[in-house]
């Protein structure tokens, strides 16, 4: 089963993350949005490629990922919304059903998943119409919500689904970046295909306690370098607290842990002096305990993942 996590962030997420452009979110901070009501409305498609994803208890294999990215800010806060079609290359060890449990690993191509996110913030600025939230380098305190969904075609039958809420501080750093720091209270709900099959959960049904999570997002154009070199850096962080085991005769959820780090070119500004409309990038992801699930209760091979991962984004 493949999922990713919300950040974040975001106003992220993300984050990439979950997408690419997760962390190229502007933070709304000061400006005059009174008109027009969306000042920035922003979209992207992106592909990338990660070399070496896990499938906790299956295995290890490539992902072809293709991503649909929005984000806008309107009057009163922000929105960001990025859908990911994911492919794995392998079908041995993470294949589409009616491969997997309790049949052979073979014969069946690599599933493939849906993945969803929204998150939204609600800038206390705006709401309240004053500039007493920000400080220094605060530029704004917000209201952070988010919604997670996800499908896949593995005999778990995977189907997240997540909501989140919480305050979200948003950060001045040098050259027009920004650092946004999320605290959110967590809840999700999932399906478990091969607790049903066994007769363990027989709806497959699964609730898991609510929690807390932490999203960070930070972006650093490394405006020092020439300005031939238009070079970002993005890194997103996300944890989510011990979550329970959600259904009957299953360990406990722990802690998980989730970073990616990028490196974002601007191949438009640099070869066609066309800033902010085609991006090459790559990234590492390191995920400790993925989906909170623990190796030593449960005996699973591949809860680490540890991938690089190489993308191109084209905005629009």
């Amino acid at each position: 089963m493949s999922k990713r996590l919300t950040f974040i962030v975001l106003a992220f997420c993300a984050t990439i993350v979950s997408g690419p452009l997760a962390a190229d979110e502007p933070t709304i901070g000061d400006p005059d949005l009174a008109s027009p009501f969306f000042p920035v409305n922003d979209n992207s498609l992106s592909y990338h490629y990660e070399f070496s994803a896990t499938n906790p208890g299956a295995g290890t294999t490539g992902k072809d990922v293709l991503s649909f990215t929005h984000f806008d800010v309107w009057s009163y806060g922000t929105n960001y919304v990025n859908i990911d079609w994911l492919r794995a290359t392998n079908g041995t060890t993470t294949p589409a059903a009616p491969c997997g449990f309790p049949n052979a690993d073979t014969g069946c191509p690599g599933y493939s998943e849906l993945y969803g996110l929204w998150r939204g913030t609600l800038g206390w600025n705006q709401l309240f119409d004053t500039k007493a939230f920000g400080a220094g380098p605060l530029n704004n305190v917000a209201f952070l919500m988010g919604v997670d969904l996800n499908a896949d075609n593995t005999t778990l039958w995977s189907r997240k689904r997540s909501i989140e809420a919480g305050l979200q501080f948003e950060f001045e750093a040098p050259y027009n970046g920004f650092l946004n720091a999320g605290f959110v209270a967590y809840k999700e709900w999932q399906h478990d295909g091969v607790a049903s099959s066994l007769g363990t959960n027989p709806g497959g049904h699964v609730s898991f306690n609510t929690t807390w999570g932490i999203e960070l997002n930070y972006v650093q154009p490394l405006g020092f370098l020439p300005s031939s070199i238009p070079l970002t850096y993005k890194a997103l962080v996300s944890i989510h607290g011990p979550k329970g085991a959600g259904e009957p005769n299953a360990p406990s959820r722990i802690a998980e842990y989730y970073m990616q780090q990028t490196l974002s070119l601007d191949i438009g500004q640099m070869i066609a002096d066309k800033p902010n409309k085609v991006y090459l990038w790559g990234s590492y992801r390191w995920w400790v305990n993925k989906f909170g699930l623990n190796p030593s209760t449960t005996g699973l091979c591949c809860t680490t993942e540890s991938t690089w991962i190489t993308g191109v984004t084209f905005a629009f």
